[in-house]
């Protein structure tokens, strides 16, 4: 995958195919330490220990048909740069994948159209709830679509035009935020 916001659209859509309500991306970008964080979470129907074995092989998928390559792409993609990948989870009780790098590494991926990746989700899937939340050095943004839904009463979070502004505040806020991807 060319960039992270293709990584991000792959996992979540993991996360909603587990049955997830809420999907959680967390961007943490640490120049100090030069490290860049990349955390999903979700409430869907987690994982025993066994299917963790599992995952990060691009030959094992549960959809039918297909090829699990999301996990081992992530993983190779964090390894690549001196970091590492990291799944937890429970049956029942929801999935985190972590995803570290070394930021300044010369294979590090470009963050890519965050703002494309969340509308998409939300236009595909807008029964789920989700956020997204990036920080940089002290600065943050955050995207919460309960807040948008309370703003929005009985109108539809998926509309065309609702989407618009959602692409522009996302787009403005990852800019402000993520100054280095």
């Amino acid at each position: 995958m060319r960039d992270f916001s293709l990584h991000i659209l792959d996992i979540a859509e993991n996360s909603i195919d587990a049955g997830a309500k809420l999907v959680s991306i967390e961007m943490v970008e640490d120049t100090a330490s030069d490290v860049f964080t990349l955390r999903v979470t979700d409430d869907g129907r987690g994982m025993d220990e066994e299917l963790m074995k599992k995952v990060e092989d691009p030959f094992f998928s549960m959809k039918p048909k297909n090829f699990g390559l999301g996990i081992p792409l992530l993983a190779q993609a964090a390894r690549q740069c001196d970091g590492d990948l990291k799944i937890n989870s429970e049956p029942g009780k929801g999935t985190e994948v972590v995803a570290e790098f070394k930021a300044s590494h010369i294979d590090m991926k470009p963050l890519g159209d965050m703002a494309s990746t969340m509308v998409t989700l939300l236009a595909g899937h807008p029964e789920v709830d989700y956020s997204l939340k990036c920080s940089s050095d002290g600065e943050s943004y955050e995207f919460r679509t309960s807040d948008i839904r309370a703003e929005l009463g009985d109108v539809p979070i998926n509309l065309p035009d609702v989407l618009k502004l959602i692409r522009e505040d996302i787009k403005d806020g990852v800019r402000r935020t993520m100054h280095g991807r």
